[in-house]
């Protein structure tokens, strides 16, 4: 039985790749990865919901310990960066719906803690995550290899995450009591399908 199940995300909004590593007595391996498609829907309300949807259904099957997630970058465009922020959001959403623990990443340190090169290609990234999980993934999925990069990244670095300001040197964000995260979770009966 594994010590804990990791669900990673990178969060999109044409592509949304997700991967869940088990961790027992310090060996991962990897259980599932994949991406979800939402470029079928032209609706932004209908890919949120499919994300929510999605996600849900990937914890209750799975029963992830703890969700990390790879937190966006900055961009030039106002408005797809809001997109990618309600994405990031309705993912953490279902996280918090099941009272699974969220921590975000920024790009550069899941590439650093992967690959040693906080600006490796993710075709890097996927090449040293086979090494790492001693299979072969499917390179055309690189978002969800990039989730499995970013659960293997919270993997390496939970045992520093005792501190804030360790996670603070890693980049990291973890939800905080009084944020709006907490705020959810805590609000379960006020939240609409």
């Amino acid at each position: 039985m594994a010590e804990k199940i990791i669900l990673g995300v990178d969060p999109g909004t044409r592509f949304m790749g997700y991967g869940l590593i088990s961790v027992e007595k310090g060996q991962v391996s990897l259980i599932q990865y994949g991406v979800i498609n939402l470029t079928k829907y032209d609706n932004h309300e209908l890919k949120l919901g499919k994300i929510f949807e999605r996600i849900t259904g990937l914890i209750d099957e799975y029963a992830p310990d703890e969700m990390a997630l790879e937190a966006p970058f900055f961009g030039k465009n106002v408005q797809s960066m809001l997109k990618l922020g309600r994405a990031q959001g309705v993912a953490m959403a279902a996280a918090l719906a099941r009272q699974i623990p969220i921590v975000e990443y920024s790009p550069k340190t899941v590439k650093q803690s992967v690959t040693g090169n906080g600006n490796a290609s993710k075709e890097q990234v996927s090449g040293m995550l086979e090494s790492i999980l001693k299979i072969k993934l499917e390179g055309e999925r690189l978002d969800a290899t990039d989730a499995v990069g970013v659960a293997v990244c919270h993997h390496f670095h939970e045992n520093t995450l005792t501190s804030s300001k360790g996670r603070k040197a890693l980049g990291v964000k973890q939800v905080k009591k009084g944020s709006w995260a907490a705020f959810v979770a805590e609000n379960q009966d006020r939240l609409r399908s």
